[in-house]
């Protein structure tokens, strides 16, 4: 085994036993730090465990006076203490939470509010304007609560209550004896979460409160954090992957400072000066060829390569000087960095080597949302080169064997089982009939092996989404589905092409409509006609799903007897 030059260290938490705990047990971290985070205007502000606390229970006890205990609430925008306390004491009241992606649509975001029976949305900002009399011709959403109206907005409409007030009607209800509920049922549903899609492509991840705390307290469990350390929080917080360490980083009562701008990042690591990161990676490969361009910029790449060398052999010979070699390399993320937790993608193993000379050690999670979504973590005391660690303490994970490899192990589909795993999708039992066994396990969709120690090694992708660098789930069918809406293309498949540096490219190989064009064979013409409209379709979609590549074929594609594509044989 490959261990490494550290020990296990004791895990000091204690584990959450429901959503009433966790915000009672906040308090007990009483005057240290939880949050530092920008306001709109951008003065830096910070709030403590014990005033955090009291808003998730002021929060909570303002649902319960507006009536909204044990309802649907959805809550959209970007990380802010706000979208935290709106999620943790929703469901600390008894209701659902609902987190919806900021980068949607309007008639998405509408859709999903539909589908998922919202009751209720809590809102940033930037939402104002668009949701402007959301709630008067939805057929779901009742109430609107934003987090920063505009004023003069909200008067004289009962269906708008500003989050301002709703806690207002929390410490009025507060003083007149409300408590937080008992803890109900573990297993009832708790959180909706919509994967990437259109609203006809899309399912909707059901999660109980035992599946939502099994993943946080396996995270606290598994993941080398303390109450000394401080992150910043980088990833959008609706994602499963960001908001289970969110939740777990509150558990151990750490320092979390919130990044307001991807602009800002380097500025806000400088700032904030974190001793751990939470990444996907795209950003750790990002971090790295800045290192290397800053380098080169001033002439110091050879050195830093010849720095790198001399450090391994020292380390060798037990003697560890990176911090120190490195100053400058580690200085442009604050200082203090030593640990990053990377997952929600693929992660070239060569960057845990180049990060590790430099005194970071980058530890590798794997995760889907069905799972809430943490299945595997490096361990920091052993971990193993090019795999995502063992299973967690809430699940277990077998292979369902299809070859054995030529290590000798058997690979196929990666499947777990445990406290983690979904309750269902929404409204679509045959959509979980169809990812579980006969005997319960979930199926991932990876594909994959488990060595002699329980190390689980990902080989490829099952299913067809692909997974951008940044960690965004891109679903073929909802680009083919805007693609189809073309009529210069016949037929078409999104892939995802993987250059010489590991990164991805979407790319639509299409069968034009020959018919729409006069002269088809002129295919100058036809694949000039089709480029133009792709790239006319782009503007109209967020950066990661934009077609970055075309290519053009003059045959239809193979197609099962019931006139589906047959998606394996696209090369």
């Amino acid at each position: 085994m490959n261990m490494a030059n550290r020990k296990k260290t004791e895990r000091n938490y204690t584990k959450i036993e429901s959503m009433q705990h966790f915000v009672e047990k906040l308090a007990k971290f009483g005057d240290r730090t939880a949050y530092r985070y920008f306001d709109r205007h951008r003065n830096l502000l910070s709030i403590t465990y014990r005033n955090f606390s009291a808003k998730c229970l002021r929060q909570a006890a303002g649902y319960d006076a507006a009536g909204l205990a044990g309802k649907r609430i959805a809550i959209i925008g970007e990380t802010s203490i706000d979208w935290v306390s709106s999620y943790v004491a929703a469901i600390a009241a008894g209701g659902i939470a609902i987190p919806m992606d900021r980068e949607l649509d309007l008639e998405q975001i509408k859709g999903f509010l539909e589908f998922a029976e919202a009751d209720a949305i809590v809102y940033s900002h930037s939402f104002n304007e668009k949701f402007a009399g959301l709630s008067l011709d939805h057929p779901t959403v009742k109430l609107q609560i934003p987090m920063d109206p505009e004023r003069g907005t909200y008067e004289d409409c009962a269906s708008i209550l500003p989050l301002a007030r709703l806690m207002d009607m929390g410490a009025d209800h507060l003083a007149q004896g409300y408590h937080l509920p008992e803890p109900g049922d573990p297993d009832r549903m708790t959180e909706m979460l919509f994967t990437s899609g259109t609203t006809g492509s899309s399912k909707c991840v059901v999660l109980s409160e035992r599946n939502i705390l099994a993943a946080v307290n396996a995270a606290c469990e598994t993941v080398d954090f303390s109450a000394n350390d401080s992150i910043v929080s980088v990833l959008p917080i609706h994602h499963t992957y960001e908001l289970c360490i969110m939740l777990a980083g509150l558990n151990y009562g750490m320092n979390i400072a919130i990044n307001d701008s991807l602009k800002h990042v380097l500025k806000n690591f400088a700032l904030f000066k974190p001793t751990g990161l939470v990444l996907v990676p795209l950003f750790v490969s990002t971090m790295n060829k800045r290192i290397w361009e800053e380098a080169k910029k001033g002439g110091k790449d050879k050195v830093l390569r010849a720095m790198t060398k001399v450090s391994r052999v020292m380390r060798g010979a037990k003697i560890d000087v990176r911090r120190q070699l490195f100053k400058q390399v580690t200085g442009a993320f604050g200082g203090n960095l030593t640990k990053i937790v990377c997952g929600g993608a693929a992660l070239n193993p060569e960057l845990v080597d180049t990060f590790a000379e430099f005194g970071i050690e980058i530890y590798e999670g794997y995760g889907i949302t069905e799972c809430s979504p943490l299945i595997a973590v490096t361990p920091y005391y052993a971990p193993k080169k090019g795999s995502v660690g063992p299973a967690v303490p809430c699940c277990e994970v077998r292979i369902d064997k299809d070859h054995l490899n030529e290590k000798g192990y058997w690979e196929g589909e990666i499947q777990a089982k445990g406290d983690n795993v979904m309750i269902g999708y929404y409204k679509n039992p045959e959509g979980t009939a169809e990812v579980f066994t006969e005997d319960g396990w979930f199926c991932t969709g990876d594909i994959g092996y488990m060595d002699d120690d329980g190390y689980i090694f990902i080989t490829g992708r099952k299913k067809y989404v692909i997974i951008s660098d940044n960690g965004k789930n891109v679903f073929p069918e909802e680009i083919e589905e805007y693609l189809g809406q073309l009529d210069t293309i016949a037929e078409c498949v999104v892939v995802g092409r993987e250059g010489a540096d590991h990164s991805l490219t979407l790319t639509a190989i299409v069968y034009p409509q020959l018919d729409k064009f006069e002269n088809a064979k002129d295919h100058d013409a036809v694949e000039e006609a089709v480029r133009a409209q792709i790239k006319k379709l782009n503007r109209k979609l967020v950066a990661y799903k934009q077609i970055r590549a075309v290519e053009i074929r003059y045959e239809p594609f193979e197609k099962t007897t019931s006139k589906k594509i047959k998606r394996h044989t696209v090369s």
